[in-house]
């Protein structure tokens, strides 16, 4: 069994700290009601399922059968539930929302999604967009089985439509989690551009991710001078982030260094960039210099990573 870091638990257990007291989930009442968070969960499965029975939804909500029952009776009593036995099999009872229960429920759904939208509303677009992507990857980590394989994922030369796909994606994606502006796609376009122009295929290549038969990565090696690669334009679509994909491009183009005869590697980021900081420090890259720029709209801390190769 892996040892999972004292620190990698910690920054869970603080994570989720702050999360529910944040959503409010903490206070007796959810949602300014007199409902706890988990009898507003029995509410949303009982809206989105219309009739369900009580063992399915014990299961699905993992609670115990003994309070559960306890809180149907409750919801009985104040005409939120109807129950009956169901139809196919006696020995089960089925459960779900009457009129009145309906409206609880569409009074509570509703001040959800108010009170998420009050919190999307206080972050810039930027943020916002970052946020909710980040939430997408945490859900899509947890959702998967600890012993599933990853989706597959294969590393491939760039074909026709790829370098258009670099630029547009790193456009889009660096606007939208980052909020640069017009001026980054600019650069990236150049990037490409002398690229295509005039590299040379013996010491430079291009490297594109694919799943599912869409790309979701690119890395570039490019040449410094005669005995130093530079690595650019480093990409993972958030769809395919904590997959191993971004370290996968990294070893190729360190592979490919060292086969064409650099011997060393270098890249230039900027302090923002989390996650590709990681994944170059995992590959043996190491912070030799850092210095503030006004760059893309936004001040910004660039950084030179370097990698002796061989």
């Amino acid at each position: 069994m892996t040892t999972v870091a004292a620190t990698d638990i910690a920054a869970v257990r603080e994570f989720n700290r702050r999360y529910t007291k944040v959503i409010g989930v903490l206070r007796e009442g959810l949602l300014d009601s007199e409902y706890s968070l988990t009898e507003v969960r029995i509410l949303f499965e009982l809206a989105n399922s219309g009739t369900a029975e009580v063992v399915t939804l014990r299961r699905t909500l993992d609670l115990d059968a003994g309070y559960l029952s306890r809180i149907l009776a409750r919801f009985e009593s104040a005409g939120l539930i109807q129950r009956n036995r169901s139809g196919s099999d006696g020995r089960r009872q089925e459960v779900r929302l009457t009129t009145k229960g309906k409206e609880i429920f569409a009074v509570l759904d509703q001040r959800s999604s108010d009170e998420i939208g009050s919190l999307l509303t206080a972050k810039p677009p930027a943020a916002r967009a970052r946020l909710v992507t980040a939430m997408r990857t945490i859900q899509q980590i947890l959702d998967r089985p600890a012993d599933a394989a990853a989706p597959p994922f294969a590393i491939r030369a760039p074909r026709p439509g790829d370098y258009g796909w670099v630029i547009e994606r790193h456009a889009r994606l660096y606007t939208a989690e980052y909020g640069w502006d017009g001026t980054y796609e600019e650069l990236i376009v150049r990037i490409v551009a002398d690229y295509l122009t005039a590299h040379d295929e013996q010491r430079e290549r291009a490297w594109i991710a694919e799943s599912g038969g869409e790309p979701v990565g690119s890395v570039f090696c490019v040449a410094e001078n005669e005995t130093t690669a530079r690595l650019r334009l480093l990409l993972v679509e958030p769809s395919a982030r904590g997959l191993g994909v971004g370290s996968a491009l990294v070893e190729e183009c360190l592979r490919f260094a060292t086969a064409a005869g650099y011997r060393e590697m270098v890249l230039w980021t900027n302090d923002v960039l989390t996650a590709a900081r990681h994944i170059y420090q995992r590959a043996g890259f190491e912070l030799v210099e850092e210095s503030p720029h006004h760059s893309w709209g936004a001040d910004l801390i660039g950084q030179t990573w370097r990698r002796s190769l061989g």
